[in-house]
């Protein structure tokens, strides 16, 4: 008997370092990033939907406020494609089950895209290869391929060209999340106008980083951090500065603005500090919320049927 659904768990990321290149003639930027998959989730359910309702979409859970349930929503999109290259039954449900921040630097929405892809795949049998899913996704955007792969990689590129990052150990981190999302191209546009008159290099990998990656070096990897977007960010949303502060003052390995922002990720040594930081920052009044969460941690994969 045929499944009639499937839900896909998706991971957020931290981009453990960012090196953004000069702006293209074509509008865009090459990068050099670090991605780590951590274990705040979005749970993707994908099922047949009502006959002649198309593809529907809708969403519940802590970060649900504000999500787009059109067509300009990246799993809307990806829903789309499928439908489209498959030549599939477009009556579709999808239900989001957020808690990964919304424009928080935490590939959310494409993480959520990922979802799609690999719950499509499963619900009609097609048998793609996680090459085959990755390649999808990056005609969606340039962080869908890692949501589908998981784990810590490099991507090069648009942020789409993934290689596989040897890395030992467990991470802990804590997250401080805003109250609402910074626009990655303002963002990107900040950045542009702060190095206006600069030389800018190709982006080039951080070698420290991989190292204490390699080595399972949790205060080496706190103290290699790196994000060329994090100046922007924090230029567009001044209070930044405050949160990484607070991290500062209560021990943190290291902090960063991860991706894009506004969410701020600190790496932490254990589960006391990442206490200790959590009640500091809830108590601070200058975050939102606050989530912990471990890393590395899989990319999108099944947990269910029905």
């Amino acid at each position: 008997m045929r499944q009639s659904g499937v839900v896909i768990r998706v991971p957020g990321k931290v981009n453990l370092g960012l090196s953004v290149g000069p702006l293209d003639s074509d509008g865009y930027h090459e990068l050099v990033t670090v991605f780590q998959a951590i274990s705040l989730y979005d749970d993707v359910t994908v099922k047949f939907g009502e006959a002649g309702a198309g593809i529907t979409l809708s969403a519940s859970g802590s970060t649900a406020t504000g999500v787009p349930l059109d067509s300009t929503n990246l799993a809307y999109r990806a829903a789309d494609l499928m439908v489209a290259r498959y030549q599939l039954d477009s009556d579709i449900d999808i239900h989001l089950q957020k808690e990964i921040p919304v424009a928080g630097g935490m590939a959310g929405g494409s993480a959520d895209a990922a979802g799609v892809i690999v719950g499509i795949d499963a619900l009609f049998e097609l048998g793609l290869s996680r090459d085959e899913l990755q390649k999808i996704g990056a005609e969606l955007g340039s962080d869908v391929p890692f949501g589908i792969a998981g784990g810590t990689a490099i991507g090069r590129g648009r942020g789409d060209q993934l290689t596989p990052v040897l890395a030992q150990g467990s991470y802990q981190w804590v997250l401080a999340l805003s109250n609402s999302g910074l626009s990655t191209p303002s963002v990107y546009g900040e950045c542009d106008r702060l190095r206006e008159g600069l030389t800018i290099s190709k982006p080039t990998a951080n070698d420290a980083l991989l190292q204490a990656l390699r080595a399972g070096d949790a205060k080496e990897l706190g103290r290699s951090l790196s994000n060329d977007l994090q100046s922007a960010a924090c230029s567009l949303r001044p209070a930044l500065r405050l949160v990484l502060d607070v991290g500062h003052d209560y021990g943190a390995l290291g902090c960063i603005v991860s991706g894009s922002g506004p969410t701020v990720a600190f790496l932490v040594e254990d589960e006391e500090k990442a206490l200790d930081l959590t009640v500091a920052l809830s108590a601070s009044g200058v975050v939102a919320g606050v989530a912990r969460a471990s890393g590395p941690t899989h990319g999108a994969r099944r947990i269910s049927s029905f």
